[in-house]
């Protein structure tokens, strides 16, 4: 198999062609090695790489094909994670100086899930510091650079997994997502990405574990260039693992099952917080337009509190003043001069707070009685330039983190060379329905399209892009 054949095939297509003894292992983990190898100087977004226990795992896992055998569903795939989760025996820093070296003994529990499933484990993506930015920047290994545009940035904080996936170098990441970390460097980058419903995928070895009253936003999914792809990912990293007791063993769905015809769409545009550009509005109403033909209803509303989710987001945040961010600082052993603690809001306000969080989680679910579906920007534009961009651009990530529904992003448009991606959003644990729509979407407006400037150049070698 060449690197041409490697970067046009999902994920689905490449287990199926292990299955029927079509391609190797070998072959596969060489073609993704040789594809970071000649992408990632441009972007930045492997950081740590085994090549060497890569290609031994491939091996075995060939030795295993041969004797009829097989190691899950997804044997001999290469993966890339993303550097917030704990990996055995290869360095995991959360973007955070303190943990420059340090070498986790055992995996995260979504790693060693997806590793059980057969795949192979190529090395780690870059994220921002304790994945707590909306770009992909951090002391010890740099920035990381969109695939389309180096100059721009990739988001955050999954940033690196999103680019290196765009690239075309391997066929899936996994991430995380508090206010729109797995979905903003999914439009940005131009491929889907799944942010699951809260309580569904475990968070333990993740640089952000589970507990704190915070707990509700982080949520870990899959991302990748195809939406068949996150859905077939999705089983193998859901449900209890008997450490995280925020996970629900709620069954899943097969978004196959999903009748559009029966599906009530509404079309969010305005949140009165940011406003999105003229491209961003003409992809999400090309949506529109496709979903009229198949849906039994759509129509552009608005959404009680949306322009509240900003301040009610931040102010979460602050509550404490800090206390939890520091805390995790701490534990990695990064030491810094700050600025001498801020004593957080007085217990009546922060458990008023609480409260008021509950009253909006409360207040959205009454949108869910008109309707199934929520289609909306993931932000108000396209990649920005590395450093700039506005914070009120993610004010519609951030609503549907503070409800802890299912996400589902998918590339819908282009502005100048940008992808623009088009956020779907559905009520708790029915990620079938949002991946149900996000695959018309992808398949009515083209989905992921491999930046120009990694294009094949010989059937042999991956183009680096001009910076």
């Amino acid at each position: 198999m060449s690197p041409e054949t490697f970067l046009g095939m999902s994920l689905v297509d490449l287990c199926r062609a292990m299955r029927e003894g079509a391609v190797s292992a070998e072959t596969l983990v060489d073609c993704a090695l040789a594809g970071i190898d000649s992408v990632n100087p441009a972007i930045n977004a492997v950081v740590q790489l085994v090549p060497d226990t890569a290609r031994a795992r491939a091996r075995e896992a060939d030795r295993i094909r041969s004797r009829g055998e097989s190691l899950g569903p997804l044997h001999g795939i290469p993966m890339t994670v993303k550097d917030s989760f704990d990996t055995a025996g290869i360095v995991t820093t959360g973007g955070t100086i303190g943990r420059r070296n340090f070498v986790p003994d055992r995996d995260a529990i979504v790693v060693d899930r997806l590793r059980r499933a057969g795949a192979i484990l190529l090395g780690k993506t870059n994220t921002s510091e304790l994945t707590l930015s909306y770009q992909t920047n951090n002391a010890i290994y740099g920035r990381t650079s969109n695939p389309y545009d180096p100059a721009r940035t990739s988001g955050g904080s999954s940033g690196g997994s999103a680019a290196i996936v765009a690239s075309g170098a391997v066929p899936f990441d996994i991430g995380s997502d508090t206010g729109g970390s797995l979905r903003i460097p999914a439009h940005y980058c131009g491929i889907a990405a799944l942010k699951p419903t809260e309580g569904r995928v475990p968070r333990t070895g993740h640089i952000i574990a589970f507990g704190g009253y915070l707990d509700r936003l982080t949520t870990i999914g899959p991302i990748a260039r195809f939406v068949k792809d996150i859905e077939f990912l999705l089983p193998i990293i859901a449900g209890p693992d008997g450490r995280d007791p925020s996970v629900v063993p709620m069954s899943l769905r097969r978004a196959d099952a999903v009748q559009l015809n029966s599906l009530r769409i509404a079309i969010h545009l305005d949140n009165g917080v940011a406003q999105p550009t003229v491209v961003t509005i003409d992809t999400i109403r090309d949506a529109a337009s496709t979903l009229r033909g198949v849906a039994s209803q759509v129509d552009e509303v608005a959404l009680p509190l949306a322009a509240q989710a900003p301040r009610l987001f931040a102010d979460l945040y602050a509550a404490d003043g800090g206390a939890w961010r520091r805390r995790i600082l701490a534990a990695a052993g990064t030491i810094r001069d700050e600025e001498p603690p801020n004593a957080g809001l007085p217990a009546a306000r922060f458990s008023a707070l609480l409260e008021d969080w509950d009253r909006f989680r409360s207040e959205m679910l009454s949108v869910l009685d008109s309707y199934d579906v929520i289609v909306c920007p993931v932000t108000a534009e396209p990649a920005p330039l590395h450093g700039e961009g506005v914070a009120s651009a993610f004010s519609f990530t951030q609503i549907f983190s503070l409800t802890g529904w299912p996400c589902v992003v998918v590339r819908g448009g282009t502005e100048g060379q940008l992808p623009i991606g088009i956020q779907i959003v559905a009520c708790p644990w029915r990620e079938d329905v949002a991946l149900r729509v996000a695959a018309h979407l992808e398949a009515e407006m083209g989905g992921w399209r491999l930046p120009d400037s990694f294009a094949v150049a010989d059937g042999k070698n991956l183009r680096k892009p001009s910076t």
